[in-house]
């Protein structure tokens, strides 16, 4: 099951999903190495250009807006993040980005917001982007202090995110603020703010291992209608844990995505190169290193497409389904693009070379949306949860109030 093809015949999966994958591999494998990679932000717009054209960004929005399914499918989410990241990292983060940014809008915007913002995102016509993260607020969300403060039919932004993917080339941002409805997370808001808004600026660029356009943003007095808010007053932190609900899986994919490439890089090289006058396969720590791969690999796509397929069977929430899958498969592909770098040798830490690449690209996979040791603290909870609510049903759902509003 080390393939794609082989995890697609699972029956997480429909016709429709491998017929998805199909033409997205095929897609991918034609265009992508085509489109530029030296300049970061030149080369994230040709990809998500390239994807709106080809009609792959239909898998973003729901079905009245042009997309694919009647509501955001975890599964095709899913499966797009893998085939992209197995090819190119920053086609599957033009691609994740897409949805991150507008989940918020899917789920919670208004008719009219809907139809401003998703139509542009799915035809690649426009940027999205979302923003949640503070120099000191990342994975506590109730400890945001930008602030949003009603203004006649306005609301008024003032503050500062940082580490914001698309920063400096998005459209559009959703943006989380403190309105003070209550105290800790009970109190914030999500709005989105047009990027040419006034008031609104790029403080700082923000280089990092993998290059991927990333940003500091300034809110200097930056007004936003009030029809622009997502969701009711004080239902920001609502409206953020939902949308990662979703996208939390996908960035597991992602990962399995990366493994996979390192797995088929790690096979093809202990194929290929002669140590000792013999087929580096031969050996048997090579066996057990790729064993250990192949392995993982299995598992985290079970983890990955189990927390996606139990989403898209409508449950309301897949907060420890979806912690597991990304805190796994973010780990595994770390050890297994390790081993394959390792198996390369010198050439493992050769700039342009694949494994490489893949080294600096899964790193950050491991922080974003939700670091691995916050997933642990998820999925522990979730577990304590669970035993509450078997023992005392009332004392349980008391429970899982009070770790919702942390």
């Amino acid at each position: 099951m080390t393939t794609l093809d082989a995890t697609l015949r699972l029956p997480f999966f429909d016709e429709g999903h491998r017929r998805f994958a199909a033409t997205l591999s095929q897609w991918a494998d034609a265009q992508l190495p085509g489109l530029p990679h030296d300049d970061v932000d030149q080369a994230c717009r040709a990809r998500v250009a390239a994807l709106g054209e080809a009609g792959l960004l239909k898998a973003v929005v729901p079905a009245e807006f042009g997309g694919l399914h009647d509501r955001l499918d975890v599964r095709t989410l899913c499966i797009a993040r893998e085939v992209l990241a197995f090819r190119d990292g920053l086609a599957d983060f033009a691609f994740a980005m897409q949805g991150l940014g507008t989940g918020s809008i899917s789920l919670f915007g208004t008719d009219a917001l809907k139809h401003r913002y998703l139509p542009p995102v799915r035809d690649g016509r426009a940027i999205a982007a979302f923003a949640l993260s503070e120099p000191e607020a990342g994975s506590d969300v109730a400890a945001l202090a930008t602030a949003a403060r009603a203004d006649g039919a306005d609301f008024r932004i003032d503050g500062e995110k940082t580490w914001i993917s698309n920063g400096g080339i998005a459209d559009h941002y959703v943006v989380f603020a403190r309105t003070g409805e209550a105290a800790g997370a009970r109190g914030l808001s999500a709005f989105v703010v047009d990027a040419d808004t006034p008031g609104l600026s790029v403080a700082e660029r923000i280089d990092v291992i993998a290059p991927h356009p990333l940003a500091r943003l300034q809110f200097d007095g930056v007004r936003v209608p009030a029809a622009n808010r997502l969701g009711g007053a004080g239902e920001g932190f609502k409206v953020a844990m939902a949308t990662l609900d979703i996208f939390r899986s996908t960035v597991g994919a992602a990962a399995l995505g990366f493994a996979r490439r390192a797995l088929h890089e790690t096979v093809e090289r202990a194929a290929t190169r002669k140590l000792f006058g013999a087929p580096l396969g031969d050996l048997q720590m090579t066996q057990a290193a790729i064993a250990d791969s192949a392995t993982e690999v299995d598992a985290a796509a079970l983890l990955v497409y189990r927390a996606a397929w139990v989403k898209d069977q409508g449950a309301d929430r897949v907060t420890g389904e979806a912690a597991m899958a990304k805190m796994y498969a973010t780990e595994a592909a770390q050890r297994v693009i390790d081993r394959a770098v390792q198996l390369h040798g010198g050439l493992g830490v050769t700039r342009g070379v694949k494994v490489e690449e893949l080294y600096r690209e899964i790193r950050a996979l491991r922080i974003y949306e939700g670091a691995t040791e916050v997933q642990k603290i998820v999925i522990a909870r979730e577990a304590l949860k669970s035993r509450d609510a078997r023992r005392n049903p009332a004392a349980g759902k008391g429970r899982a109030k009070t770790l919702a509003a942390e």
